[in-house]
């Protein structure tokens, strides 16, 4: 563990989003020179791969519920319901209790062709802990996709949360897509992220470094007869070293 790498996580949502889509959007370029005359193509192309991430786009359908609370400047709230298909995705909820925030993810999903108007588009003033009042708000009906992208950083009881989350509001068969910054499996990084997160939480809305949000997410057990899911898989971001203060993990998983 180096110095440089405390300097590294001030300026790591930056290297993030270089680490997903720069490389990707470079093959595009080649592919298709025309875009480097057309920025607002090339934008479009870099912020596909920084958000899709071989993740939303090809798996996630049907009732899709994502727990928005995403809380750093370069992150947008609801910015991920433009990765989703609308063919395949019927209906787009978004989790978020600060009600200030729901009229950027309104927009959001306006331009992805998700609205209120139509039933396509359920914005919940609640936070991932409040299963029962998610559940009442839906009716009573479980959902298909269950997305949290840099969320379970920061929600209370973390581990609770989401095994309740997917107990009460996945329906078997339904699937939980995730990108989560995890506790490293470096000993030295490891306790660099124990240290630093008293502070780091302070600005950032409760954010922690330290939250080894994989590891819960397999416990609940995969393959077995008694775990919770039928299927699972874990990678990681093209590029992106395993040594590094916010190091990402992308998962997929499907419930028995």
């Amino acid at each position: 563990m180096k110095l440089g790498d405390i300097y590294d996580l001030l300026v790591g949502r930056l290297g993030d989003f270089f680490y997903a889509g720069t490389w990707p959007t470079l093959k595009a370029i080649l592919r298709n020179p025309t875009l480097l005359f057309r920025p607002t193509a090339i934008s479009k192309e870099f912020m596909f791969h920084v958000w899709n991430m071989g993740l939303l786009t090809p798996h996630a359908n049907g009732i899709v519920l994502d727990m928005v609370l995403v809380r750093l400047w370069v992150y947008r709230h609801g910015h991920t319901v433009h990765y989703l298909q609308h063919d395949k995705v019927t209906k787009y909820v978004a989790l978020e209790p600060n009600m200030l925030m729901h009229g950027q993810i309104r927009e959001h999903a306006s331009k992805a062709g998700f609205n209120e108007s139509d039933g396509s588009l359920i914005i919940l003033p609640y936070g991932a802990e409040n299963t029962s009042a998610i559940l009442s708000a839906l009716g009573g009906a479980q959902v298909d996709t269950i997305i949290s992208i840099l969320t379970l950083c920061s929600v209370p009881s973390p581990e609770k949360t989401i095994n309740a989350v997917v107990r009460d509001l996945l329906h078997p068969g339904g699937q939980l897509l995730f990108r989560e910054h995890v506790l490293s499996d470096h000993p030295d990084v490891a306790w660099w992220q124990r240290f630093l997160t008293p502070l780091w939480k302070i600005p950032l809305d409760g954010c922690r470094l330290d939250r080894p949000t994989h590891i819960w997410i397999e416990k609940m057990g995969v393959g077995d007869a008694n775990g919770v899911w039928k299927e699972g898989r874990v990678w990681s971001t093209d590029g992106e070293p395993d040594d590094g203060l916010l190091w990402h993990r992308i998962g997929r998983y499907v419930k028995r």
